[in-house]
């Protein structure tokens, strides 16, 4: 038995190699249609009578409705089914990824505010179902290997994240709204029959956050979904303001958050699979260089640096990278300390970490856009009343800061 366990690992079975396609398939669908928002969204949304806060929420209310859909279907992933849940979740996703793209037909204003609620709501709930079973089906299949397995599918999720933005500002700038949410919706729609084809069949959540370390966890996981959320719905319009970019640039400029995080996601988790005493040191350095690298992408007022897009795009590179030494252990980190305290090694207690994960992220992902939207407002309201007053008082507009 010793034997076979030490060579198993080395060596896919079948089953093991359907999963990872399986897998890797949900990551890359699933982050490339989240990251096709980002880079043309939020001007369209302004275009419509959206408010900054409105085109905030609309990226919060994805997270808050991911974030309920995760802690429901992560309990009942085993009564549900685990490959059930994954494709019905890439179906309704599909379908709410084309029903966005048609949007832009509605009428400006509360109508057309309200369907994007609607539509991304629903789109969350299908994703969340998707994620979940995914990071289940992966522990459960590679239990050895956890973060290993997770880092390598991360790689899928970086591409999707890389070819999301330039894509979809591409096909935005060259084909208009319409056209990159058909093409993916259909992308997500062949997924479908795919994962049925290949996916395995393999037939108290509040409990995880009784115990200090996975709190601690969870925070770390919240911190780093905030940031992001407030970048996606923030970090177009500041460029596009600030450097005057198209949309198009913008897409490109978002790969310099995407790919670092593409290429550190594998290291990462082979690194921590083979030395796992390492985890905690790494989402600690890996926490410090994301709070340095989000001082200096504005950068910061108290540090009085000029703004320049080289340093943008550096800080992106930054964080992106740092976001793969944080994000990667945390996963098989609660899996570890939920066995540690007596959770039952089994899929039950697996799809409770990923709803738990998929919770947790979807909570920073709520509160970044929201309230980086709020704050972004109200800062532009206060600089344009100081220029008035300025300009009231006769002060040069370089005093009114």
């Amino acid at each position: 038995m010793e034997n076979e366990s030490t060579v198993r690992p080395s060596r896919m079975t079948r089953q093991q190699v359907l999963t990872l396609m399986s897998m890797a398939s949900v990551n890359f669908s699933s982050m490339i249609c989240y990251s096709i928002l980002g880079p043309f969204f939020p001007n369209e949304a302004i275009k419509k009578g959206a408010s900054q806060t409105t085109v905030g929420l609309i990226f919060g209310c994805y997270a808050v409705c991911n974030l309920i859909g995760s802690l429901v279907l992560g309990k009942y992933i085993v009564q549900i089914g685990a490959k059930f849940m994954l494709v019905a979740g890439l179906f309704v996703s599909s379908g709410c990824t084309i029903m966005f793209g048609l949007l832009d037909r509605a009428p400006a204003g509360p109508a057309f505010i309200t369907l994007c609620f609607i539509v991304r709501s629903v789109d969350a709930v299908g994703f969340a179902a998707a994620m979940t079973s995914s990071f289940a089906l992966t522990a459960k299949i590679f239990p050895n290997n956890v973060a290993t397995v997770l880092g390598s599918l991360e790689i899928f999720t970086g591409l999707g994240l890389i070819l999301g933005p330039p894509v979809g500002g591409w096909f935005y700038q060259s084909f208009g709204y319409e056209v990159p949410f058909m093409l993916l919706g259909c992308f997500l729609l062949v997924m479908v029959p795919f994962n049925i084809y290949i996916l395995p069949s393999i037939d108290s959540f509040f409990r995880l956050l009784t115990h200090f370390k996975i709190v601690l966890i969870c925070y770390a996981i919240f911190t780093l979904s905030a940031g992001l959320g407030f970048l996606d719905a923030t970090l177009s319009l500041f460029a596009i303001e600030k450097f005057k970019l198209t949309p198009g640039y913008v897409g490109l400029i978002m790969l310099g958050l995407s790919l670092p995080y593409c290429l550190a996601s594998p290291l990462m988790g082979y690194f921590t699979d083979k030395y796992p005493a390492t985890r905690r040191w790494f989402m600690v350095m890996g926490g410090i260089i994301t709070a340095l690298g989000f001082c200096l992408l504005g950068p910061a007022p108290f540090l009085h640096i000029p703004s320049q897009l080289w340093l943008l795009v550096l800080m992106l590179g930054l964080i992106g990278f740092s976001l793969g030494m944080t994000a990667i252990p945390t996963f098989p980190e609660i899996i570890t300390c939920a066995y540690q305290n007596g959770f039952e090694e089994g899929l039950s207690t697996l799809g409770m970490v990923s709803g738990l994960f998929g919770a947790v992220w979807s909570m920073g992902m709520f509160y970044g856009p929201i309230v980086g939207g709020l704050i972004t407002q109200h800062l532009i309201l206060v600089n344009q009343l100081n220029i008035t007053i300025a300009r009231t008082l006769l002060i040069p507009e370089e005093f009114s800061c």
